[in-house]
């Protein structure tokens, strides 16, 4: 039975692949946002459980100590917490709040556990999205967007970054036992794109939704692939519908990648190992 820490399982896909896991007899851990959602998933799988905002740092370091504290070993961690925001909107860290939720976070986090994820020789999975592809253009010198933001840019910008961070992963950890992927699930209806201005809620929020999305229980297969017993995969690769898939161009810089982990290291205080 192994240890699986999933962040945003509160709902969507990543409540969707808990309950499969359970059911397979895996030790799921549930991270959600919502107190009353998170413990109702737990409660029905019958599963541990935290509560953490990732717009707010201090609650990713209490997760990760919390987290250390009450598992001898992880496993796996999916990162898949994250959402497409509305207007631009600095976090009391004083990020822009896409870029925290979505990247930041989980980057801290990945890092608090990494002595128990190496001793788990453990596999991370980040939840990307084809928007690294359609929105995605990364500038190390304006990570927050300040001079070009759009819900949408910014958003894509951070998914991009999800890829960069399971290319660094791999380049720098691999050879310790750490596998890394990233994976887009395609549209699924859930409540994704709720306090967002973006365009993308029409899609989410209206009965299109029912035409355009798939079922969260459709999206988490290429994520329960991934996590499958004997499953092969090549480390620090992007997947879509269980294969190597193209992304963003940027994805495949490895200074970049090298770039975002020093500057996010220097940004959640971390050191850039």
């Amino acid at each position: 039975m192994r240890t699986i820490v999933i962040t945003g399982a509160s709902d969507g896909i990543g409540a969707a692949a808990a309950r499969r896991l359970a059911a397979d007899g895996e030790q799921v851990v549930v991270v959600g946002r919502s107190p009353d959602k998170t413990a109702a998933v737990a409660a029905e799988l019958g599963a541990p459980f935290h509560v953490a905002d990732f717009a707010r740092l201090a609650e990713v370091r209490s997760l990760a100590e919390r987290l250390a504290a009450d598992h001898a070993r992880i496993d796996v961690l999916v990162n898949n917490a994250g959402g497409i925001m509305g207007e631009r909107e600095l976090t009391e860290d004083g990020f822009e709040k896409t870029l925290q939720v979505n990247h930041l976070a989980p980057f801290l986090l990945t890092n608090l556990l990494m002595d128990r994820l190496l001793t788990s020789r453990a596999t991370v999975v980040n939840t990307s999205s084809v928007a690294a592809r359609l929105f995605g253009r990364m500038d190390l010198d304006d990570l927050d967007n300040h001079r070009r933001y759009t819900p949408e840019k910014a958003y894509g910008d951070a998914k991009l970054a999800n890829v960069l961070f399971t290319r660094e992963l791999h380049r720098r950890f691999h050879a310790r036992g750490l596998t890394a992927a990233a994976f887009h699930p395609g549209g699924v209806a859930t409540n994704f794109a709720d306090g967002s201005t973006s365009a993308m809620r029409l899609v989410y929020r209206t009965p299109l939704r029912h035409v355009f999305l798939m079922s969260p229980d459709r999206g988490a297969r290429t994520l329960l692939w991934l996590l499958a017993r004997g499953s092969r995969w090549q480390s620090g690769e992007y997947y879509e519908k269980k294969k190597v898939a193209r992304t963003n161009p940027q994805a495949d810089d490895a200074d970049l990648a090298r770039g975002l982990w020093e500057r996010s290291a220097e940004m959640v205080r971390v050191p850039a190992v």
